[in-house]
Parts: structure tokens; C-alpha cells; sequence
């Protein structure tokens, strides 16, 4: 048995014959032209043909998975037609005078390089949607078929090892693939019937081919780099996604071990099938509202898909995190908005805008702090910037007129804070009135309680707001004096402290004597260890992440 350990990109237990996918080389021959102008006539065509493949896919992608996973085509079709990339492919061809293919292929490392960089992940792994959508155009200049054709037809690298990249396996049997890299759209056209997981030797979490392969639900594990042997072809492993481990020729030990805990997986998938649409309440008749975590618009599939009954926070700071400047008032609208459309009559509650500490941005310009933690953060740029702070403000008030929104402040510390950041929420309404823009004149707001200070506050505030929601993360930390990005002190930042858990139960108090609801949405919410407690503390809300919902109203229905 060979062991190798990559990361975990996605969950889940898959067991089988190994199929390596082989490198596919994408070099092209650096030929010089004499007519530069048909050579860019040639690129502009095979560029159009790939934005309708992509078309196609995103269509394919959608129907299948639904129209938020296809967002990334729809990406990938404004790569090919930014400007920016024409010009560069279009400059190499005119000074260079080479073939629009070498053009193509050095423009694509030209953006790669560029992506990769940066120093957000998530822009890093921008680097092999570039590469993905130059591959293609490269392709439709040498005439090989696209995978995606609607007469099925497949040629070129599409086919490899007796893997066709739409789906089928010519020998009938589903596998385990191994390979040095996919691309987004190779992962989009693999077909789950016959696709058993994914091992690559590169990639990363953030990369859309890790998102693709979790929501196709197949078991994916990436940056195994050097461990990764085309030998391995045909061999029996096993791959835990939720480790990160894989197992090349598995003893049996290791085989028996894994194949109870997919068979208890699978046991327990299907016994939490059951519990759609069923109300999270206690045997006694307790009710507890269970709602979801989110980081991102597209994150809001999975919260329908695991039946949460809201989004209990939306963290707005990765739409700052994720941009190179400030995102505008309209992207912000237009992203709070999709997501109130999409859950309907469902709550959507957005925490306004918590960068600094471990979240910086470099537009921001936030100066160096020996203790960012307890420094210039959250709330407290929103009262010291509000040109800010007001942007984001009215974008979250136009879009509560699409949904259920409610608004709710992190990093409270104090009455004079809510008070300050209600009145430049009534600024923003103001505006809006004058501009005869509709929104929900009474949208809810409430405070995140996160800090000794707004616990122990917790009756004056209740009395300024509408609900509270208890942030364990950062109350754990404050409580505890335990940096939580320091690995040495895990040992001593204890969530389950008795100290944390009676700030927990003092705001619940203070918040059902004030009439006002209270929640936790810190990860403390999915420690199922926990749920007797908080449902003996009288707990109204708990949001998890969208795959804890179901396992924790398992518990709670059970209880």
C-alpha cells in the first residue's frame, strides 16, 4: 500500500480502479506569417466559436447543476472577450508577426502569470480558468472538435485513456481519475455515473474545478504534485476526501476500514434525505430556526439544496476581498439582490462590511497594527469612513426590496456604535426616498455579539435593535484573551469554556427579556456536542454551514 496525503477539496469516500488521465501538451509550433491581419481575422473567428462552445456548456452546466454553477462559463466567456485579452493576442500577432495558435498560448501565460501573483487565492486560481479558455480557442485553431458538440462527436485530447471528457467511458465501468491538472470544463463534462472521484497533482481549494467537483458531489483531492505516477493506472485505491489521504493498492485493513465508513456515509446521507422540508423542532415541541452560512452569491444553491430555512450570514466582505478596488454601489446591489431573489421569502440576513484583522484588502490602505484584532476593524472603519459604509448601505436597502433582507453589524462593543451606524442608515434611507428608490422601510437590523463588552451590554442593546447573533470565533477569542490565529494557543482556546458559554447564556436572556430573537452563527452553532446546551439555553436561531444543516436537525429532532 503507497499513502500519499494531498488536500481535501471536497468530500466524501470513494473506492476503486484507478484511470490516469495523461498530461495533454499544449505546445504549439512558433510559426512567422506574412499576413498579420488574416492571422487576427483567424483568432477573432476561433475566439467566437469558443465563446459559443462555451455557451453551450454553461447551457449543458445549468441544466444539470443550475444556473449559479454555470455563472463560471459565463465567466469564462467574458475572459475570451475582454479587450485586454484581444489586444495582448492581437499585439503579439501584429509586432511578432507569428500564428495566431503561439499568439494565443503566450498571451494565456502572459494572464497566468499574472493571476497567479497575486496575493488572493482566489485570484491565484484565476490562473487555470485563463489557461482553460485559451486551451479551447487553441484548439478550434487546429481544428480539433470540441467535447461539448451536440451530436456527441468527440476527437482530439478529449478522449484519454478510454475516458471521454463528456461523460462516457467506452469499457463501462466508473473510476477513480488521476491526473496532473483538469480544467474547469473538463470537470464540468464528466459524468458522475461513471466518475467516482478526482485526485490531481495540482490545483487548489479555490479553484473552480474544486467547486465544480463539490457540487457534483464527487469525492476530489488536489496538490498531490510529486506522488502523482501515470503507473498508478489501473490500480485499486481508495481516497478520503474529508482527509485529504490516498490509498494506491490498499491493504485490506484499510479497505474493510473504508468501506464501513462510505457504507455508514451512505446509511446516513439517506436517513438525512429524509429530513427535508421537516421542521427542526424537539420531541418536546421546542422550535429552532436553522439557517446558513454564506461567503458568496453562489453559495445560495447550497443553501436551498440543504433545506436551511435562511442565510443566517452573509459575510458582504469577500465581495471587497475578491476585488482589486471598491466594489460600486450597483455590484453590490446587483449581488444582495440575486441572493433575495433566490431564497424567496426566506430571511437573508448581511453583515456589513468586517475587514481587517485577518481579512485585509490593499484599497483600503489600512495601516500596519502590532494587534489587528484588537484594532481598526469591522464597525469601525464603516463609523470612521461612511462614504463606505453608505454605499454599501443603500445597496443592501434597494435590494431588500427583492426579499427578505435584514441588516447586522459585527465588532459592537457599545450602544453609541448602533446608535452611529442607525443614523447613517437613516441617511441612506433618506437618500433613497428622495430618489424615489424603493426598499423596505422596515428592514430589521441587529448586532453580532462578539465581544465581552456586547454581551455584558447585551439588555442596552436589545433595547436599539431587532435581533442579536452570537459570534463565537471572535467572542471565543476576546473572552479567552486567545489570538485564534495563533496555532500555539489552541490548546488553551476553548470554545466550550464555561466562561464563553456564560456569555452565550447571558445575551439569550437579555435578548427574550427585550422581546428580540437570538441566534448563533459562529462554529460553535455546528458542534453537535453543544445542541443540548444551546437548546437548554434557549437558543432561537443556530447557522451552520449548508452541509451541517441536515446533521444538526437530525440531532435537534432527536432530542
Amino acid at each position: 500500500m503507497r499513502t500519499i496525503q494531498g488536500v481535501s477539496v471536497s468530500a466524501g469516500i470513494a473506492i476503486g480502479t484507478v484511470r490516469v488521465l495523461a498530461a495533454v501538451d499544449y505546445a504549439v509550433e512558433r510559426r512567422l506569417i506574412d499576413d498579420p491581419q488574416a492571422e487576427m481575422d483567424r483568432f477573432r473567428a476561433a475566439r467566437d466559436t469558443a465563446v459559443a462552445q462555451l455557451k453551450q456548456l454553461r447551457d449543458n452546466v445549468a441544466a444539470e447543476f443550475g444556473e449559479n454553477k454555470a455563472e463560471l462559463f459565463d465567466a469564462h466567456r467574458l475572459m475570451l472577450q475582454d479587450p485586454d485579452y484581444a489586444e495582448c493576442v492581437e499585439g503579439l500577432i501584429a509586432q511578432d508577426k507569428v500564428n495566431a495558435e503561439f499568439a494565443v498560448k503566450s498571451a494565456a501565460e502572459q494572464f497566468a502569470a499574472m493571476f497567479a501573483a497575486m496575493d488572493s487565492s482566489t485570484m491565484q486560481a484565476r490562473a487555470a480558468d485563463v489557461k482553460d479558455v485559451s486551451r479551447r480557442v487553441m484548439n478550434v485553431l487546429q481544428g480539433k472538435r470540441d467535447s461539448t458538440a451536440q451530436d456527441g462527436s468527440v476527437q482530439g485530447d478529449a478522449v484519454q485513456n478510454g475516458i471521454v471528457q463528456n461523460g462516457i467511458a467506452q469499457n463501462g465501468e466508473s473510476h477513480i481519475i488521476f491526473a496532473e491538472d483538469l480544467a474547469p470544463s473538463d470537470t464540468a463534462q464528466l459524468d458522475r455515473a461513471k466518475v467516482l472521484g478526482l485526485v490531481t497533482a495540482k490545483g487548489s481549494a479555490n479553484s473552480h474545478t474544486a467547486i465544480l467537483a463539490r457540487t457534483m458531489g464527487l469525492p476530489a483531492i488536489t496538490g498531490i504534485g510529486d506522488a502523482f505516477d501515470p503507473a498508478d493506472d489501473g490500480h485499486v485505491a481508495v481516497i478520503d476526501g474529508t482527509s485529504g489521504a490516498v490509498f494506491v493498492d490498499p491493504d485490506e485493513a484499510t479497505l474493510t476500514e473504508y468501506r464501513r465508513r462510505k457504507a455508514e456515509a451512505e446509511e446516513h446521507l439517506s436517513l438525512l434525505r429524509k429530513l427535508k422540508g421537516k421542521p427542526t423542532e424537539t420531541k418536546s415541541g421546542q422550535r429552532v430556526h436553522l439557517y446558513a452560512n454564506i461567503s458568496r452569491p453562489s453559495d445560495a444553491a447550497a443553501v436551498l439544496a440543504n433545506d436551511a430555512e435562511g442565510i443566517g450570514l452573509f459575510r458582504s466582505e469577500f465581495l471587497y476581498l475578491e476585488r482589486e478596488d471598491w466594489p460600486t454601489e450597483e455590484f453590490q446591489f446587483d449581488a444582495y439582490g440575486q441572493v433575495a431573489q433566490e431564497m424567496g421569502d426566506r430571511p437573508v440576513i448581511i453583515r456589513t462590511l468586517d475587514i481587517g484583522a485577518d481579512k485585509q484588502v490593499d484599497y483600503f490602505n489600512l495601516s500596519h497594527e502590532d494587534n489587528p484584532a484588537l484594532g481598526y476593524r469591522a464597525i469601525r472603519i464603516c463609523l470612521t469612513r461612511p462614504e463606505i459604509f453608505k454605499v454599501q448601505l443603500r445597496a443592501l436597502l434597494r435590494a431588500s426590496a427583492y426579499g427578505n433582507i435584514a441588516i447586522m453589524l459585527p465588532m459592537i462593543t457599545s450602544v453609541q456604535e448602533v446608535r452611529d451606524a442607525k443614523r447613517i442608515l437613516e441617511e441612506a434611507k433618506s437618500e433613497l426616498r428622495g430618489e424615489r428608490i424603493d426598499f423596505n422601510e422596515s428592514i430589521q437590523i441587529g448586532v453580532m455579539i462578539e465581544t465581552p463588552a456586547s454581551a455584558i451590554m447585551a439588555d442596552e442593546l436589545a433595547a436599539e435593535v431587532d435581533f442579536f447573533s452570537i459570534g463565537t470565533n471572535d467572542l471565543t477569542q476576546y473572552t479567552l484573551a486567545c489570538d485564534r490565529q495563533n496555532p500555539s494557543l489552541e490548546r488553551f482556546a476553548d470554545p466550550h469554556s464555561p466562561a464563553v458559554l456564560r456569555m452565550i447564556q447571558m445575551t439569550i436572556e437579555a435578548a427574550h427579556r427585550h422581546g428580540i430573537w437570538c441566534g448563533i452563527c459562529g462554529e460553535l452553532g455546528a458542534d453537535l456536542s453543544l445542541t443540548d446546551t444551546f437548546l437548554r439555553l434557549g437558543v432561537d436561531e443556530l447557522s451552520v454551514s449548508p452541509t451541517s444543516v441536515l446533521p444538526l436537525r437530525n440531532v435537534i429532532r432527536n432530542h
